[in-house]
């Protein structure tokens, strides 16, 4: 089998969230293509402070050059994917290195500043939507772009999708508690809305110690660390999914709720535009907790049509189908 590098950071491949996610299902759809996924990260992390001034994510991925070069190395690996535009200069050793963005130098996010400089020597890329594909040639002038959703599981999609067990007051929300995904305005909405029963989920055990600062109302449900049979199962249960983040280069999240049939309510940036059926509406600050609101009360449980855009759209096997045409290219 052929063997390519995927370069991600430790705590991506640890926690239990999207990036980890990815990393397992492109693994294992590599596999039936007959080619062989190698996880590489840094063995050591400059802090774990990434919002402090100096010790930004992407400086701690130069530090950790010699490292992630000696892996790769020791795999005899010629083709790497990176997740992070803090290893774009694995571009002056290997000349095939291809991005997969975790993030993007949008003003929504802090750190967009820094991360500018890396995407300049970025030449060839895979993101997961359409706008990402517009905004790397508009902005950077990165024109050698695929576009290749990261899909969802099937198989999960057809075990737990039972509208029956659908709870009308419950609410889904999934994020991080970092400022970009907004957990505060939950928090705010379930204040507010007592009669509401809203789920928070963290993709990493971490949150659950960040999360005691807050106030926590009543009818708030904390969960961390869910499997992606666990979410399935609780997606399945509520009538409503709501994202609230700034931006989002992955929002799996979005495409799972629509292939669960919920009705969702999204931001409008237009980096989820994407997320685009009969039952998903696009808000703001001023709104969301009117269309929260507003989704929950309506007499329709699930969406049908939310849920068929989703099997057309993103299932595992149009992932799989893009990598194939992607490895054809790239592994030549």
């Amino acid at each position: 089998m052929t063997k390519i590098g995927l370069v991600m950071r430790k705590i991506q491949f640890a926690e239990n969230q999207g990036p980890r996610v990815f990393a397992e299902r492109l693994k294992a759809l590599s596999a039936e293509l007959g080619v062989e996924v190698v996880f590489i990260s840094p063995e050591r992390h400059v802090s774990g402070y990434d919002w402090l001034p100096g010790y930004e994510h992407e400086k701690g991925d130069l530090v950790n050059y010699d490292i992630v070069l000696d892996q790769i190395h020791q795999h005899g690996i010629e083709h790497v994917l990176y997740t992070v535009s803090g290893f774009t200069f694995l571009n002056m050793f290997l000349p095939k290195s291809v991005l997969f963005p975790h993030s993007f130098p949008d003003p929504a996010l802090t750190g967009y500043e820094m991360m500018k400089p890396f995407y300049t020597i970025v030449n060839k890329a895979v993101v997961q939507t359409p706008f990402l594909k517009r905004q790397m040639a508009a902005q950077f002038g990165i024109t050698d772009v695929d576009v290749i959703p990261i899909g969802f599981s099937e198989e999960l999609a057809e075990r737990h999708y039972n509208p029956d067990l659908v709870v009308d007051n419950r609410i889904l929300w999934i994020g991080r508690d970092e400022e970009n995904r907004r957990p505060d305005l939950v928090l705010e909405y379930a204040r507010r809305n007592p009669d509401k029963e809203v789920y928070m989920v963290f993709g990493g055990e971490r949150y659950r110690e960040s999360m005691k600062k807050y106030d926590i109302p009543s009818n708030i449900k904390l969960q961390f660390a869910l499997s992606q049979d666990e979410i399935f199962q609780l997606m399945n249960s509520a009538k409503v999914y709501w994202s609230c983040s700034k931006f989002d280069t992955f929002a799996m999240p979005l495409t799972e709720a629509l292939a669960m049939g919920k009705i969702v309510v999204k931001p409008e940036h237009p980096c989820y535009d994407h997320i685009s059926s009969t039952h998903s509406f696009a808000g703001n600050e001023q709104n969301w907790f009117e269309l929260v609101n507003m989704a929950a009360s309506s007499p329709r449980r699930y969406s049908q049509d939310n849920r068929d855009y989703a099997f057309a759209t993103f299932a595992s096997r149009i992932m799989k189908e893009g990598y194939r045409n992607f490895y054809s290219d790239w592994l030549q």
